[in-house]
Parts: C-alpha cells; structure tokens; sequence
C-alpha cells in the first residue's frame, strides 16, 4: 500500500514506535488529494501530524472524531495541508483541554508539548540502540516492485514513470534492468525525504535530535544530553 506513497514510507518508517498508521496517515493527502507535492511539503506532514496524533495518546483520546467527521465548510476555510489539520477541531480540543486542566493553551503550544514527548521517545530508542538513519529504513517490498512478475502486474504504470519521471529510455531494455533503475531512483527519493524530514524535525543529518534542539524544547536533562553526547561527531 506503500508503493506509490513516498510520504507514507517515510510515515511508517521514521516512526518511533516502528512500521504503523497511529503516528501519521498520509496516503490520501499524498496520492489522492496531492496536497504534499513537494519535500518540503511531506517533511511538513510529517512533522505535524505525528505531532498532532502522539498529543491524542499523551491524553488518552480517540483520534477518530478530529479529522473522520470534518465541519462542512472544512474545505471552503482552508485548503491543502491546512485543511487536513482540521483547524475548528484542533481550537476545540485547545478549549477542552482548559476545561478539564484550567489552563489555557493554544493550538502552537499543544504541539509543542507533543514535540516534547516525540523527541523523548527518540531519544530512548537511541538510548536503547536505535533511533537512527539506519533504523529508519523501510525495506524494499514497501517501495516498489521486488520481482519480475510484480513489475510486470503494473509495467504501464512503471515504464511511465521511467520515462517521465527518470528520462529513462526503456526501449531495449529487460525488465530487470528497468527494476534496477527504478529502485535506484526511489531508494535515493528516500534517503531524500530522511534528510526534509530530519531537518523540519531540528535533528541531524543521522536522525539524532540536536543539543540546540533538546534546549529549544527545555528536555535537556543531564542523562538526555548524555544520550546524545554519545551521537555527536
């Protein structure tokens, strides 16, 4: 299901708790509604939303009624990424939030107690030997055709993007080596969203949160800056 989604690979696979939909679900701004085009744009989903979706688990509520039931006048308001926020329903989950605490907070300061807990959980991982680039990978069979047989289920729709996408010239060629072009180019499309995405989040070039980071984010316990003392070339 990840094949054609890059957004979507990088949601399962930089996702701290390992391959699942619970941090981000990105496939239909991705593939259906294309409001994610570009890398910056994806790195933008992909730091907001696990954002916003790990603030439901901090409070213990269901994910469901933010964005499966929209106001009707949703996509009149707001449009592209800012309309898959669902901004009314985060205003509302900012009220209900004073309402049960006393405290007042916005939609910024919401996610930046999210934030918190998202980097905390990174720097545990590492604390436990993962939580790199390396542990960010995704295999293969999540990327694109892995067998002869698979490309050729779909060798329209690859051939085309060879051509369109690479300028590629197909004519000639096996089907094995047209596989070994199109993965070059979507492994290195990867690697490439790993590099947006890490520099929205404010970690570094291995996926390892930064010193100014941690500080930013008032974390920098003494065993946290230990943890990542151990990073730090």
């Amino acid at each position: 299901v990840t094949k054609e989604s890059l957004a979507q690979q990088g949601g399962y696979g930089i996702a701290n708790k390992g391959p699942q939909h619970d941090e981000s679900w990105l496939i239909f701004m991705d593939q259906i509604n294309n409001q994610i085009p570009t890398f910056e744009d994806k790195a933008e989903a992909l730091h907001y939303f696990p954002l916003f979706r790990t603030w439901f688990s901090i409070v213990g509520l269901c994910k469901l009624p933010w964005n499966d039931i929209e106001p009707e006048d949703n996509k009149q308001k707001h449009h592209g990424m800012e309309a898959a926020k669902v901004p009314e329903h985060v205003e509302n989950y900012c009220w209900l939030f004073e309402g049960v605490t006393g405290k007042h907070i916005t939609p910024e300061e919401l996610i930046l107690q999210s934030e918190r807990v998202h980097n905390l959980q990174r720097l545990f991982n590492l604390k436990m030997g993962f939580g790199t680039r390396e542990h960010d990978a995704v295999p293969y069979r999540a990327v694109g055709p892995v067998t002869a047989e698979e490309y050729k289920s779909r060798e329209e729709l690859y051939d085309q993007q060879l051509q369109e996408v690479i300028n590629f010239d197909i004519k000639g060629k096996t089907t094995e080596e047209k596989m070994k072009v199109l993965r070059a180019h979507r492994e290195e499309q990867y690697q490439m969203l790993c590099d947006a995405v890490y520099k929205r989040r404010g970690w570094d070039s291995n996926g390892v949160p930064t010193s100014e980071k941690i500080k930013k984010l008032k974390i920098d316990f003494p065993e946290v800056l230990e943890v990542v003392k151990k990073y730090q070339s």
